[in-house]
C-alpha cells in the first residue's frame, strides 16, 4: 500500500495542474477549460483539427498559428510540434502563465505551434468504429503511439502547413515515442529538423519512480482495477500502456509490448518475443535536457541513452530539476525554453 500511496501522491501533484481533483470553484478560470478555451482565454488564436491514424483512432491536434505580437498569418512560419508525456496531454504546454508556457512562448517568438495528444488522453478519445468503453479501444501502449499517432500527426502538420521539416519538442513519454518513431520510420524522421528531448526516457533500469514501481509490483491489480484508477487521472492512458512500462522495469533496453505468449507475439511482430528498439538507428539532430533529481528519467538511464544518440548536438543537466520542472519550473524559460529558441534560430 505504500507504493499505492506514493502513486496517488504523484497523481495529486499532477492533478493540481491538469485537472484531477479540481474544485468547481477554482480561483483560476482555466481550471475548467479545454485546450482551445485556454488558448483563447489568453488572447491567442487557436485551431483544432481531427487527425485519423492508420488504425483509425481520431486524435485532437491543436494549433497556435501565431502570437500576440506576430499576428501576420499570411507569412509562412517555422513549425514547432509539442508532444506531452505520460499521464498528461497537450494542455501541459499552455497550463502556466503565457510568459512561462512553451506553447505561448514559441508563438510569441514567431513560430507556428502545434500541440499533439496521444490516443487515450482527454482530447483523443475517439475512434471511427470502436466505443471508448470497449476493451478493444484501449488495446494499445506507447508502441501504437509511436507507430501510428506520431506519424499521422507529423504528416498532417507537414501537409497542412506546406513545410518540409518541423521542430519537435517532447517531454517524458513524448521523447520515448519519438525515439521509436524516428529510429524505425525514416520517412517521418526526415521531416524533423531537430528533436528537443526534455527529461528523455528510453530505459528505466535505474528509475525510482513510484508509478513504475507500483505498476511492476501490482500487475495483477492493474489488470482488474487500474482501469478505474487511470480513468480519474489528469489526462488518461490505457491499462496496457501501464503494463508495458511495468515490463520494462529494471531493463536497460526499450522493447515493444510483450503480448504474453509466443503465438501472440508472432502475430504482432513475426517473432516469438517482443523486439528491442535501437536508438542508434535514429539520425535526427537531437538536443537533450535532464534533471539530476528526476526519479523517472534517472540520470544513469539518461547517460546510457546519450551514448547511443548518433547525432547529438547539445546536452544539459539541471541539478535542481525533477521530472515535472521541465513543464512547470519557475525558471524553466531561462533554463530550457530560451535555449530551445536559440538553437532553432541558430539553424536559420
Amino acid at each position: 500500500m505504500w507504493y499505492l500511496f506514493k502513486v496517488m501522491s504523484f497523481i495529486l501533484i499532477l492533478g493540481t495542474t491538469h485537472g484531477a481533483f479540481r474544485s468547481r470553484r477554482s480561483v483560476n478560470p482555466e481550471a475548467n477549460m479545454n485546450i482551445s478555451q485556454i488558448i483563447s482565454y489568453w488572447g491567442y488564436p487557436g485551431e483544432v483539427h481531427d487527425v485519423v491514424t492508420e488504425d483509425v483512432y481520431i486524435l485532437g491536434l491543436y494549433r497556435i498559428p501565431y502570437g500576440k505580437a506576430n499576428n501576420d498569418n499570411s507569412a509562412q512560419k517555422l513549425v514547432v510540434y509539442l508532444q506531452h508525456g505520460l499521464l498528461t496531454s497537450g494542455s501541459s504546454w499552455v497550463s502556466n502563465l503565457p510568459n512561462n508556457s512553451l506553447g505561448f512562448i514559441l508563438a510569441d517568438a514567431g513560430y507556428d505551434v502545434w500541440l499533439g495528444n496521444s490516443r487515450g488522453t482527454t482530447w483523443s478519445r475517439k475512434h471511427l468504429y470502436l466505443k471508448t468503453n470497449s476493451k478493444e479501444f484501449w488495446a494499445f501502449s506507447f508502441d501504437e503511439m509511436a507507430k501510428y499517432d506520431l506519424p499521422a500527426s507529423i504528416d498532417f502538420i507537414v501537409k497542412h502547413t506546406g513545410q518540409k521539416e518541423i521542430f519537435y519538442v517532447g517531454h517524458s513519454q513524448g521523447t520515448t515515442i519519438a525515439f521509436i518513431t524516428f529510429s524505425t520510420i525514416p520517412k517521418i524522421a526526415e521531416k524533423v529538423k531537430i528533436f528537443f528531448a526534455l527529461a528523455p526516457v528510453f530505459s528505466i533500469k535505474y528509475s525510482n519512480s513510484p508509478l513504475i514501481k507500483m505498476a511492476y509490483k501490482w500487475k495483477s491489480v492493474i489488470k482488474s482495477r487500474m482501469v478505474v484508477y487511470m480513468s480519474h487521472n489528469p489526462a488518461g492512458t490505457s491499462v496496457q500502456n501501464m503494463l508495458h512500462w511495468s515490463q520494462l522495469f529494471n531493463s536497460s533496453r526499450l522493447r515493444a509490448f510483450d503480448w504474453g505468449s509466443p503465438v501472440l507475439n508472432w502475430m504482432h511482430f513475426n517473432q516469438t518475443t517482443s523486439p528491442f528498439y535501437n536508438v542508434t538507428c535514429m539520425n535526427v539532430s537531437t538536443s537533450t535536457w535532464n534533471g539530476a533529481r528526476d526519479v523517472l528519467a534517472d540520470p544513469q538511464d539518461v547517460n546510457n541513452l546519450l551514448s547511443e544518440i548518433t547525432n547529438h548536438i547539445y546536452h544539459k543537466t539541471i541539478s535542481s530539476y525533477n521530472h515535472i520542472d521541465f513543464l512547470f519550473g519557475l525558471d524553466v524559460y531561462h533554463q530550457v525554453y530560451r535555449e530551445i529558441i536559440d538553437i532553432i534560430q541558430g539553424t536559420l
